[in-house]
């Protein structure tokens, strides 16, 4: 998963988000700055139910925020995502593991690459430099 300030800098470049289920987001300058949620369709939780292991499923959650407004959280997208994002703006890419990541795509006939930890945060990269004018 990508980190929140990398998301922060796609959804400043310019990454739209068009929500859908299982959609990873959260909300920061918040108390819940390091929480990350996700878009489902119901809530299920894993409890204990006379002594055996059980899943529940909600409507509603006490403690949840009655609503907040889209542009008030930052989406944190998949490495499916992102890789998607990356292919809408180049034709040529790819990503290689040599011990890190290395996502390479080519921009007006020029290869640039851009290293990272995680496949995710390679991707996002590229994204960055794809999305600046």
């Amino acid at each position: 998963m990508i980190s929140i300030p990398t998301a922060l800098q796609l959804q400043q470049a310019g990454l739209t988000w068009h929500t859908a289920a299982h959609d990873f987001f959260a909300i920061p300058n918040s108390d819940l700055d390091e929480r990350v949620f996700v878009i489902t369709d119901m809530m299920a939780e894993l409890t204990v139910l006379k002594g055996w292991p059980a899943i529940t499923f909600n409507g509603a959650v006490e403690w949840a925020l009655d609503y907040i407004l889209q542009m008030e959280a930052v989406w944190l997208p998949r490495e499916d995502q992102l890789r998607t994002a990356v292919a809408e703006r180049t034709a040529a890419f790819h990503l290689e593991y040599q011990g890190h990541y290395e996502c390479t795509v080519i921009h007006h006939d020029t290869p640039h690459t851009f290293t990272a930890a995680t496949a995710e945060e390679a991707y996002a990269a590229a994204l960055l430099f794809l999305l600046r004018p």
